[in-house]
């Protein structure tokens, strides 16, 4: 899609790699990026990546957003990068306008909050784009993407913990679960993803019950998804090296994601890096709904 060299694009950072990736895309595509820095999440090196303005807000200023935005001549903005979930309801302080967005939630989440954001922005005239229209090439392929397939275990550890996160999905809880033997070892809290990966490798070490050897194998299968009506414009699921690494340390040897809804940072580099640790990778389209469930 071409865009006019004029055009500019507001890009809302929060922390890691994410916006960094999205703002070196934009630029690729002749795009001007106004980047609206959040300055308890953002790394400082969003300031030497090109952008045409970076301008620092606090978390909970959606009013000066907005107004930035405005002066700017920005009507369509991305938000990619993770706001902690700690920072979001325990540290915030809000301005007039987010205070008006919170008193209105019916459910204090991230979906719930980050959903009237965007009606707020659109009200105002900016328009929030899917986070992954300029990374489509990093998003998980469909189908086996490293040398080797799953295990016949492996592919039943699969098939049930889809199942298993398909159903906490669609409660907000996290998108990411650890089975071994079709048994759910951990599922993702608020901790985030590597450290869930952890703590089913520490479990898989410690005695059952605090007296005998667990009795499952230690092979973990991670499977991570989007939510049941994934909303693309935020908390889209990524992995990455960081995850081979922790898959590794835990003794995890597959994952398994979401085909098209999933973004892989360093595609090339991860798959290579999963093929050296023996783990495989593979994707599959979700399915609208959980079988024998209402959609």
């Amino acid at each position: 899609m071409d865009h006019p060299s004029t055009e500019r694009l507001g890009l809302i950072a929060g922390n890691g790699k994410f916006p960094l990736l999205v703002l070196e895309a934009a630029r690729s595509q002749g795009l001007n990026v106004v980047v609206a820095a959040i300055r308890e999440e953002t790394s400082p090196e969003i300031e030497h990546c090109g952008a045409t303005s970076v301008h620092w807000l606090s978390l909970g200023e959606l009013s000066k957003l907005i107004e930035t935005f405005q002066r700017e001549q920005v009507t369509r903005a991305i938000m990619a990068g993770q706001v902690r979930h700690k920072q979001i309801f325990s540290s915030i302080k809000p301005d007039w306008r987010l205070a008006k967005v919170l008193l209105g939630l019916a459910t204090r989440n991230t979906d719930s909050l980050i959903g009237a954001i965007a009606k707020v922005l659109e009200s105002e005239g900016i328009h929030l784009m899917s986070s992954t229209a300029l990374l489509e090439p990093m998003l998980a392929d469909d189908g086996v993407m490293t040398s080797r397939g799953p295990s016949d275990t492996e592919q039943t550890n699969v098939t049930y913990g889809r199942a298993v996160a398909q159903h906490l999905s669609r409660f907000d809880i996290g998108q990411t679960v650890v089975i071994a033997e079709a048994a759910c070892i951990a599922v993702e809290a608020m901790e985030g993803t590597d450290a869930t990966i952890l703590r089913a490798g520490e479990l898989m070490k410690s005695p059952s019950l605090g007296k005998e050897p667990s009795t499952l194998s230690r092979a973990l299968t991670v499977i991570k998804v989007a939510k049941t009506n994934q909303d693309m414009r935020f908390d889209v699921p990524v992995v990455g090296m960081q995850t081979i690494e922790t898959m590794r340390r835990a003794g995890a040897t597959c994952l398994a994601l979401d085909a098209g809804r999933c973004l892989i940072f360093d595609k090339p580099a991860v798959i290579t890096a999963a093929d050296a640790a023996g783990i495989c990778i593979v994707a599959e389209k979700p399915v609208s709904h959980i079988p024998g469930h209402p959609a």
